[in-house]
């Protein structure tokens, strides 16, 4: 019944996109009124009278034990209210990024929507609009011209973390289980000193040569100023 009052809760409080895909809101929340009745109905044509022998221990036991029963139902109560109505969600942060692979193809576009962008509007681009376009090799010419506006948490670049971090977000197709973090290259030596880790940050910056020479990223954003911003309410993209 708590998971159940947990997931309205999310959903009324503009939340349960934090957990799942917003495609499949309107059928999470239906399924969890649905729930909710027939839990009810289940206690309202419970029999009156409790069978009181049903979780009786053994009688040399003498009932010592009786009461674990009912503590232990409480205490699995109590934790999950804890964990699903107290505490605030929590998002994916860098310690995910570290277990997934960044830039994968599964949580990039598809080479057909890629060359669709061509020609779109770049200033509605996202971070896994520029993210796939960079993974499919469009080259320093195609960015040449162009500025991306992009805001994400930082993560570092592993093979030069003192001069390149990423600017991420994470992909969600389905649920968070299956997010997949996408990101952007972004050249800025010092950035542990003015971002910390996780941090949100907001970039608009044109594209350049990584000037690093140990990156694996052959392109990155080379901005002259990086904005600290708060995360925002959706921080996952679909």
């Amino acid at each position: 019944m708590v998971g159940i009052v947990a997931t309205v809760y999310l959903g009324v409080s503009g939340q349960l996109g934090l957990y799942i895909h917003p495609r499949y809101f309107v059928f999470t929340m239906v399924m969890a009124v649905i729930a909710a009745a027939l839990v009810v109905a289940a206690f309202a044509l419970l029999p009156a009278a409790e069978d009181e022998h049903e979780h009786e221990l053994p009688e040399d036991d003498g009932g010592r034990w009786a009461w674990l029963w009912p503590a232990g139902s409480i205490l699995i109560i109590v934790a999950a209210t804890v964990g699903l109505l107290v505490l605030p969600p929590a998002t994916l942060t860098t310690a995910t990024v570290a277990k997934r692979d960044l830039n994968g193809s599964t949580s990039l576009i598809t080479q057909k929507e890629a060359s669709d962008l061509v020609g779109g509007d770049y200033s509605t681009f996202t971070v896994r609009d520029w993210s796939s376009l960079l993974r499919q090799g469009a080259g320093e010419d195609f960015f040449a011209d162009k500025t991306a506006t992009v805001t994400g948490f930082v993560t570092p670049d592993t093979s030069d973390p003192e001069n390149v971090f990423f600017v991420a977000r994470f992909v969600v197709s389905c649920c968070a289980v299956d997010a997949q973090p996408v990101g952007i290259p972004v050249y800025y030596p010092g950035w542990q000193d003015e971002f910390p880790t996780d941090s949100w940050v907001a970039i608009e910056s044109g594209f350049n040569t990584n000037p690093s020479i140990r990156s694996d990223e052959t392109i990155a954003l080379v901005p002259s100023e990086i904005t600290p911003t708060d995360q925002p309410a959706q921080p996952y993209v679909y």
